[in-house]
């Protein structure tokens, strides 16, 4: 009993293993003229202070998920873009608030996208 669980276990772990994340339509749209992507972040002490800013607030709040920790925070000239999956609407709108909050309204571009749920 214990050996065909194994095999089982072992052989649905080399499924897993063998599929691949597809991320196709993401770098499709990263090379897009109009995107701006994360090696567009300025490196002015203002920019960057700005960024740095926005991702301690994102990080401090730990209700959020890895994914909305690890999103994409883009500031140029004072304005903050917001890339990336997060878990559902309401993680998007709390990162968002907390970039809005630091930046103001007017200077919060949000790209944040839902993840797919796991099946």
């Amino acid at each position: 009993m214990i050996k065909h669980m194994l095999i089982l276990t072992l052989a649905a772990g080399a499924t897993l293993l063998a599929q691949k994340a597809d991320n196709t339509q993401m770098n499709e749209r990263d090379r897009a003229k109009h995107a701006i992507t994360a090696d567009q972040q300025k490196m002015n002490a203002a920019d960057t202070e700005l960024a740095r800013k926005v991702r301690k607030s994102v990080i401090d709040d730990k209700s959020l998920s890895t994914y909305a920790h690890n999103v994409k925070i883009i500031a140029r000239d004072g304005t903050v873009t917001l890339r990336g999956p997060v878990r559902d609407l309401a993680e998007r709108d709390s990162v968002a608030k907390k970039a809005t909050v630091i930046a103001g309204v007017k200077n919060v571009t949000n790209d944040l996208e839902i993840a797919p749920s796991k099946k």
